[in-house]
């Protein structure tokens, strides 16, 4: 049994990592809301990651951190505060969360840090440019720190396609647009947040022992295939 710290365990992909991993682990969850869940292996702190200060935890193996954004809009219709504030949600976040529990981290039983990015980032898509930037501040966070980290702590980095998830409920919001994203990938499907959870357990496994500083497209195809 490891101790597994979620950012951002109680909505969407971050909720589906819980869930799985409170099946054999001791889980810590930080996030503003509460999840709809009660379990014995589940330790939660109601708190906003930006603006407050983030508890003291004694024994961390994992730390995994799920916050994200999506803020479509053309360049024209960005505020410079639209590209700030997700790059804080994104980025500063992801930092804040590292440097506070990295010395505990380094204690832990083969440690590891998964982030999260989008394939937003290796393939331009119009309306992206916000998200895009700053999940790429987080891909090069993963890259520098897996290098700096190396002999103590892996470092990785998953990029997903659209998930399904109420983040993505504007997106996906009928039929019809659900389809339309179906047809937009060469494998004519799309994320569930369980497929994600499942990459995030692998990584943070001995079977990914030497796996680090890298980023997981999980894009069914989409940047992979030109059909």
């Amino acid at each position: 049994m490891r101790n597994i710290l979620i950012i951002g365990g109680s909505k969407g992909i971050g909720n589906a990592v819980l869930l799985q991993q409170l099946e054999t682990n001791i889980v810590y969850n930080i996030s503003r809301t509460v999840p709809e869940i009660s379990h014995n292996n589940l330790n939660h702190f109601s708190l906003d990651v930006l603006k407050d200060e983030l508890p003291d935890i004694e024994n961390i193996d994992v730390l995994i951190y799920c916050p994200g954004s999506i803020n479509l809009k053309p360049i024209s219709g960005l505020s410079v505060d639209d590209f700030r504030n997700d790059f804080e949600i994104n980025v500063i976040g992801a930092v804040k969360a590292i440097q506070k529990y990295l010395p505990v981290l380094k204690r832990g039983n083969k440690p590891s840090i998964v982030l999260f990015s989008t394939v937003a980032v290796k393939l331009g898509m119009p309306f992206h440019a916000s998200i895009a930037t700053a999940k790429a501040g987080v891909e090069g966070l993963t890259k520098s720190l897996g290098a700096e980290l190396a002999s103590t702590i892996r470092v990785n980095a998953i990029a997903p396609t659209i998930t399904e998830t109420s983040l993505s409920a504007s997106i996906l919001r009928n039929d019809r647009m659900k389809e339309n994203m179906v047809e937009r990938h060469p494998m004519k499907s799309y994320l569930k947040a369980d497929e994600v959870a499942n990459m995030v357990d692998f990584l943070i496994s001995e079977k990914a022992s030497s796996i680090s500083g890298q980023i997981f497209e999980m894009d069914y195809g989409l940047v992979t295939f030109k059909m």
